[in-house]
């Protein structure tokens, strides 16, 4: 019978272990604040003498990168042919040069930058900007989502405060007037929308992460006063379920189901004013693209 080691051996195997995760952990906040480069670490990574680079899983290191998050992570490393099991230091040779290769890549096409704590999502009409930014309310209790103001009579099952604080004309003035609004716009040639200031700014100077769910005419004011944001287009998969979609939930007549389309050809074509592009083919996949952009799975 194998003996059990003694009480000392085994505190300072825990001790050692949890000395390791912090070292790994400090390697992947270095690369979240753009401390240390992604392939600085994983040249590091070869050297078995640096054992926090070295046993450092390849999806923890991948997805420390910013703007790579689950869904990316699976795709890179099946086009990669890359176990998810794997520590950066038992990559083979082939693997090692195609992942330094792929990062090299990814920097210069996507010019990686800080995350930040100021999302914006937009896009056209029905494209279900409000149903991911509900999933996001309901799955990530961390970001405050910005609720708008609005002129336009609440839709069934909406609720004052939570989807919108709907407001009549005099007092969307007076929020105008009083310089309570980040941003506002009329939508569709009807009614007004707009973004209170104040808890966005009370939430940023807390450190909190904050996403605006807004049209592009919004988007575009926001990005002139706080250009800090990232502004994030969401697409339907196709125009056929962009139609689908408006037609389906009833919620307008067909002379303004017309109205809308038209508009969201023209909004369509603002995508290239956009940082990033979510297409938005399931709710929750599209919710963890968007909450990517803020870091919060690092935080």
């Amino acid at each position: 019978m194998r003996p059990n080691p003694p009480e000392v051996d085994r505190v300072a195997a825990s001790q050692a272990a949890v000395a390791a995760r912090r070292a790994r952990a400090e390697v992947k906040r270095a690369i979240v604040t753009g401390e240390r480069t992604p392939l600085d670490v994983l040249h590091a990574s070869a050297d078995p003498a640096n054992r926090a680079e070295f046993s450092l899983r390849v999806t923890e290191y991948i997805t420390s990168i910013p703007n790579i998050g689950p869904t990316k992570l699976e795709r890179i490393l099946h086009d990669l042919a890359i176990s998810p099991s794997k520590r950066l230091g038992g990559l083979g040779v082939h693997q090692r040069t195609s992942l330094e290769q792929f990062i090299d890549r990814w920097q210069k096409a996507k010019s990686i930058v800080q995350p930040s704590r100021l999302v914006v999502l937009a896009g056209p009409t029905a494209v279900g900007k409000g149903t991911v930014s509900t999933y996001i309310r309901e799955n990530y209790p961390e970001v405050l989502l910005s609720v708008s103001a609005t002129t336009r009579p609440p839709r069934p099952g909406e609720v004052e405060g939570v989807n919108y604080y709907f407001v009549d004309d005099d007092e969307f003035d007076r929020l105008i007037r009083d310089g309570e609004l980040l941003e506002w716009a009329t939508v569709h040639n009807a009614y007004r929308y707009g973004t209170p200031r104040g808890p966005i700014d009370a939430a940023l100077a807390q450190g909190r992460s904050v996403l605006l769910e807004i049209d592009i005419q919004g988007a575009r004011q926001v990005r002139a006063v706080m250009p800090q944001a990232r502004l994030v287009f969401l697409l339907p998969p196709t125009w056929e379920e962009l139609v689908r979609r408006l037609v389906g939930r009833g919620t307008e007549s067909a002379e303004e189901q017309q109205r809308r389309l038209e508009t969201a050809k023209v909004e369509l074509a603002a995508q290239g004013e956009f940082d990033h592009a979510v297409v938005n083919g399931s709710v929750s996949q599209a919710a963890a693209e968007v909450v990517d952009l803020m870091q919060l799975r690092r935080a």
